[in-house]
């Protein structure tokens, strides 16, 4: 398939370079010069929405949600002439909104992605709509591969669990850097200490993964009594860690909501 990008910013860049590993049919387009400096980077060629939307097999929407109306509305008469996959990735737009949007019958697949694609570690949700047969997605799948885990979710579901992966690498971020704040204080070098922090939460995140343990399992399997982790659980304890995470989780998901309206 020939893949199309309407939106190069860094969830669109991010999907962009992940797919390049499969194959370099890519056309990119956006309104400022990333198009540009992104194809140069992929080896790739850029051009303008409809040309995108008239000559590609596959369409990604990496438009924000606030502007995806008046995106598509002059692009109507291509995509109801070209009939491509469309492919978006705005948060809070439903398949059914993105279709009512386009005004024509399309495969529709809509996806939450999150930007750790661009080192082949995403972790994608999408659902997609009955137009979107067996084959076809099973050739769009095996050429986003590259992009990382991907994840078959029923829709009403969406907009909460991509909260986790979509939004969740700001919040991982925040911790390993506060993490590593917290050893810097301790006297260990910035650049170490992130070094460790990084490290640590990948090996944790693997060992959620492929131990068969929970995560409070794991956590208790640290904490030797009267030892220093449970020191330093107890100042979360202490402090609401995990009422402060659920709430931003939460405020996230109204967020989600309130976009696709």
């Amino acid at each position: 398939m020939k893949y199309g990008f309407i939106g190069c910013g860094n969830m669109g860049g991010s999907i962009a370079k992940a797919l390049s590993n499969s194959t370099k049919d890519i056309l990119l387009a956006d309104p400022t010069e990333k198009a540009a400096i992104l194809a140069q980077q992929l080896g790739c060629a850029c051009a303008d929405n409809e040309t995108v939307v008239s000559t590609c097999d596959c369409v990604f929407l990496a438009v924000k949600p606030q502007v995806m109306a008046d995106v598509l509305a002059p692009l109507r008469p291509c995509f109801e002439k070209s009939k491509p996959l469309v492919v978006s990735m705005a948060a809070g737009i439903t398949v059914e909104k993105i279709e009512s949007l386009i005004g024509t019958s399309l495969p529709v697949i809509r996806i939450m992605p999150n930007t750790p694609v661009a080192v082949g570690a995403g972790m994608i949700l999408y659902c997609h709509n009955a137009l979107v047969d067996e084959a076809m997605l099973e050739a769009f799948l095996k050429d986003a591969a590259p992009c990382g885990q991907w994840d078959l979710l029923e829709e009403a579901l969406i907009d909460a669990a991509g909260v986790v992966s979509g939004c969740g690498p700001a919040y991982m971020y925040m911790f390993m850097d506060a993490l590593a704040d917290g050893a810097v204080a301790c006297g260990v070098p910035k650049e170490k200490a992130l070094m460790y922090a990084a490290a640590t939460m990948i090996g944790a995140a693997k060992m959620v993964q492929n131990d068969g343990r929970t995560p409070v399992e794991l956590k208790n399997a640290v904490c030797s009594p009267g030892g220093s982790t449970l020191a330093g659980v107890k100042v979360f304890d202490d402090n609401s860690f995990d009422k402060i995470v659920m709430d931003c989780v939460k405020a996230a998901y109204k967020r989600n909501q309130e976009l696709g309206k």
